[in-house]
């Protein structure tokens, strides 16, 4: 399985579809599908039925899944690629606009 380069907690921003231009942070990544949910963007309108988690239902709001082909890395408040390189022995990820290493 290929390295993702984006990460649970990493801020991106999205680079096509109706919601271009939003920053948002990663919550959940699914790697099987090449998705990723970002906080506060591309918002749903979810239909739920009362249930015990939720005794009155109603309308609710979620995020749903993107591309991860559709977002991007936001390091120091610009959109940058993410490539990977060896520092004392170990993969790191870094900004391919700076050079400097992401962590």
């Amino acid at each position: 399985m290929a390295t993702l380069k984006i990460k649970k907690g990493d801020t991106v921003k999205v680079i096509t579809g109706k919601d271009n231009g939003k920053e948002g942070k990663v919550i959940a990544i699914d790697r099987k599908n090449n998705k990723v949910i970002v906080e506060g963007v591309n918002m749903i309108t979810k239909h739920a039925k009362p249930s015990q988690a939720n005794p009155n239902g109603g309308i609710l709001q979620k995020e749903a899944p993107l591309d991860l082909s559709n977002v991007m890395y936001v390091h120091k408040g610009k959109a940058t690629r993410i490539g990977f390189k060896v520092e004392n022995g170990k993969k790191v990820r870094f900004a391919k606009s700076t050079g400097e290493v992401i962590d």
